[in-house]
């Protein structure tokens, strides 16, 4: 195994390590490339207007995040994504074992990122942490009630599903909608850079892009999922269902007379019980009406009224056979 040396190396150790044989000089002044390397640092954070206390708390780790996700996912469902051999007798006593940890973990999570936002009152940020988190928990019933009428609605929209269970444990939408409808919640009370960790943590487990901010009510379902981009002042309704490769996207970004852009809505509005179709592309802050049906491969930059259908045409297909297939 490479064993690789530790950041708290000693400097002239890692300067002299490809001298090992003592017939090559160093490879790098490593002295000099920090210096320079903190000279960087130094102009990017005056670039960027921040001062010498930015960050000195350090930053949210994915790494730990995920492991706080996976230890809430089982709190929420313990029977099914909790260890081997839980019984209904212990599933009480797991689910506060699993809060015990997860929750203080997640308070030191966001103290990092109100920490880094260069909140000076110490007090005030760690109450202010500890009141996020107690929102999320005291939430939890209801996330656990719309992940349910989303497993429900998958379950509904796919005749190859066979038990709500088989959805909840291979589905890549129902690990999406879990690390979403948790982090939704945190965006909400304002720890947006967590939140935006865990929605791209399960970005990278499920190929499905959903932005914390995004508002998306009960029974949502995504077949299949990869490549789905769902924007952050997207608002979808009730029953709605997308299939793979599906974009919710801005048309255009508005922006000051400095050329910064706003955060303003941008993304479409998908009112209840709308099925949208493989490949189709909705961009900007337009209506797609209550019961419509948006077929594959559309691109939709115009409302559309309630139970539309919005088909692409038919496109012309060449097809073209070898001459000398058949040849003798």
């Amino acid at each position: 195994m490479t064993h690789f040396p530790s950041p708290q190396a000693d400097a002239s150790v890692l300067q002299n390590s490809g001298n090992a044989l003592g017939s090559e000089p160093p490879l790098v002044d490593l002295a000099v490339l920090a210096d320079a390397l903190r000279g960087r640092r130094h102009q990017w954070r005056l670039s960027q207007d921040h001062d010498s206390a930015y960050g000195a708390h350090g930053f949210p780790s994915r790494l730990a995040l995920g492991q706080i996700l996976d230890n809430l996912a089982s709190a929420l469902f313990p029977m099914r994504l909790g260890p081997r051999g839980l019984t209904l007798d212990t599933e009480d006593a797991f689910v506060i074992a699993s809060l015990r940890r997860a929750l203080p973990d997640l308070a030191a999570q966001i103290r990092m990122e109100l920490h880094a936002g260069r909140a000076q009152n110490e007090a005030e940020i760690h109450e202010r942490a500890n009141a996020i988190v107690a929102t999320l928990a005291h939430g939890l019933p209801e996330v656990r009630r719309l992940l349910d009428t989303d497993l429900e609605a998958a379950f509904a929209g796919d005749p190859a599903a066979r038990t709500v269970d088989e959805v909840l444990l291979c589905y890549p939408s129902l690990t999406a909608m879990l690390h979403y409808r948790i982090a939704h919640v945190l965006y909400r009370q304002g720890a947006p850079l967590v939140a935006r960790i865990i929605t791209e943590i399960a970005h990278s487990r499920t190929g499905i892009d959903i932005h914390p901010g995004a508002t998306i009510d009960e029974s949502f379902f995504i077949d299949h999922g990869t490549g789905v981009v769902i924007g952050q002042t997207a608002i979808i309704g009730k029953r709605v269902r997308l299939y793979q490769a599906v974009t919710l996207g801005a048309r255009s970004f508005a922006s000051d007379d400095n050329g910064h852009l706003i955060n303003t809505p941008r993304h479409p509005v998908i009112e209840d019980d709308v099925v949208i179709y493989a490949g189709a592309t909705i961009l900007g802050r337009i209506t797609i009406g209550a019961g419509s049906a948006i077929g594959g491969n559309v691109w939709l930059t115009k409302s559309v009224a309630p139970r539309s259908v919005v088909r692409q045409g038919t496109p012309s297909i060449s097809i073209e056979t070898d001459p000398l297939a058949n040849w003798p």
